[in-house]
C-alpha cells in the first residue's frame, strides 16, 4: 500500500467519525422511529463531517409515505407507478 493512499483512508474516517459525534450531539441517534427526512438528515450530517462546526446544517424533506391506518379496507391504496 501506498503511503497517499493510507493518509487519504485515515482523512475520510475522521471526517466520518466528526460527522457521526456531530449528528449524536444533535440528538439524531434518540429517536427509534425515524422518517425518510431524519434518516436522510443523520446521513447528510455524518457526510458532512467538520462542515457542521462551521455552520452547515444539511437538511432533507422528503414526502413520507401515509400510515396504514389512512387506508384501513386498502382499496383507496394508490396505484404503483409503472
Amino acid at each position: 500500500m501506498r503511503r497517499g493512499s493510507g493518509i487519504v483512508t485515515l482523512v475520510v474516517l475522521l471526517w466520518l467519525i466528526i460527522g457521526a459525534v456531530a449528528a449524536g450531539q444533535r440528538g439524531y441517534y434518540n429517536d427509534d422511529d425515524l422518517s425518510c427526512s431524519e434518516t436522510g438528515d443523520i446521513v447528510l450530517t455524518i457526510l458532512a463531517g467538520p462542515l457542521n462546526y462551521v455552520g452547515v446544517n444539511p437538511e432533507v424533506d422528503c414526502d413520507d409515505l401515509p400510515d396504514s391506518e389512512d387506508f384501513p379496507d386498502g382499496d383507496d391504496l394508490p396505484e404503483p407507478s409503472e
